[in-house]
């Protein structure tokens, strides 16, 4: 809570008077009011975690109402069920709810504490599908257990971020050997999601850990050159991969072989020009009629665009614009350096696939396999997505000083 330092001592002690101690937090949260077990009391929620929250909702919502317009055709065809896709997202969208739920319940250092294991347990399980790894599409991104599929590729994102802010937080008070260590597990990370092959996660995973490192303040030589190592290792992968190669040359041009490597891009392109200003209408996309590949997963934003139009798609952007400002304003107001870069990494991970996904579907970028988070089609992103939805609004929780820590008190009056 914010205190003018301009205070006289009886407006102090009128102020410590109205911060609720945590003694009353307890109190509240075992009224027979407070059933859901929250953190700390609703009506004591900061303003952006209640956003956060309302947000996520919408967000999660509006995601199962695209998914069920794209999927339908396409589940009814090859499934004989038109809510079979649905079914499954509603299933593993109540998987995620708990896991957003449990990311709530749990404090951030409790979570810096886990990240270290669970991130190489990740890593072990994205080598591992080099080795026993299911194959779809010439990639080898799956581990099959029984009737569920698992993309470690997915699920690892919530611990780099969280082992990324516990390691640039402390970048100048750690010893070479950690940094080495770390930095060592990170390039592992990318290089083992590379072989895959997987460029696109590969770069989102490099871009956020950099990003991070810049909001931490690392010295300005040292992202350069290891934004030109990152480039270059890009670039390397693409020359050495021709399906890469040819995504980004169709990329280029997709009109020139636009029945070949081009169809996926200029099939999206159509969908989108075909949703004008107001779009055609919810349900009524006719790309989506086998038309348009992978419409339930990379290029459900085609879908959207189609229905809700050029309005539809803005208003998407102002969505995604808003989120990211709210998560700032959390990372501005945490309290201590991990918590504000697990912030700053949230945030940047949500908006920037999101975006990122867009840009693809729109032509901007070359086709990629990301996801649109809370949309696309598909339980491992879904988890990921709302458990790192989870760990920011946890950070604004923490940053009110009331849960997960000291609390902070009046300043003395001067």
């Amino acid at each position: 809570m914010a205190l003018n330092r301009s205070l006289t001592p009886h407006s102090v002690v009128r102020t410590a008077a109205s911060v609720p101690s945590r003694t009353d937090i307890r109190s509240a949260a075992s009224t027979p009011g407070s059933r859901l077990s929250l953190p700390i009391p609703w009506h004591l929620w900061p303003a952006e975690a209640r956003l956060l929250l309302a947000m996520v909702a919408l967000w999660s919502l509006v995601g199962v109402l695209v998914l069920t317009s794209a999927s339908w055709w396409v589940a009814e065809r090859e499934m004989g069920d038109a809510a079979y896709y649905l079914k499954r997202q509603l299933i593993w969208m109540g998987v995620s709810w708990s896991l957003l739920w449990l990311a709530l319940r749990t404090s951030i250092r409790r979570w810096l504490q886990l990240s270290p294991m669970l991130l190489l347990v990740g890593v072990l399980l994205v080598a591992a599908t080099l080795v026993v790894g299911s194959t779809v599409n010439g990639a080898s991104r799956w581990l099959v257990l029984g009737p569920i599929q698992l993309q470690p590729s997915e699920l690892i994102k919530p611990f780099v971020i969280l082992q990324g802010a516990a390691l640039f937080a402390h970048w100048k008070r750690i010893s070479s050997d950690q940094k080495l260590l770390w930095l060592g597990v990170f390039g592992a990370l990318i290089l083992l999601i590379l072989k895959q092959p997987n460029l696109s996660t590969a770069a989102l995973t490099g871009m956020l850990l950099w990003l991070m490192a810049l909001a931490s303040g690392i010295s300005l030589p040292l992202l350069l050159g290891t934004a030109g190592t990152g480039v270059l290792v890009g670039v390397t992968s693409i020359l050495s991969n021709d399906y890469q190669r040819t995504r980004v040359t169709s990329f280029l041009n997709p009109w020139i072989d636009a029945q070949g490597d081009g169809y996926q891009l200029v099939q999206s392109l159509m969908a989108i020009g075909s949703g004008g200003v107001l779009g055609e209408g919810f349900g009524l996309s006719t790309q989506k009629l086998q038309y348009l590949p992978i419409q339930s997963t990379d290029f459900i934003f085609a879908v959207f665009a189609e229905e809700f139009g050029f309005i539809g798609s803005v208003v998407l952007l102002l969505f995604l614009l808003l989120f990211g400002f709210v998560g700032l304003r959390v990372a501005i107001s945490c309290r201590s350096n991990q918590q504000r870069l697990g912030a700053i990494g949230c945030t940047t991970l949500l908006v920037g696939q999101a975006i990122l996904n867009i840009a693809v579907a729109s032509g901007a970028m070359p086709t990629t396999g990301l996801p649109l988070p809370m949309i696309s089609y598909g339980g491992n992103s879904l988890m990921a997505s709302l458990l790192i939805a989870g760990l920011l609004m946890r950070c604004s929780l923490e940053s009110s000083g009331l849960t997960g820590g000291r609390r902070r008190g009046p300043r003395p009056a001067r």
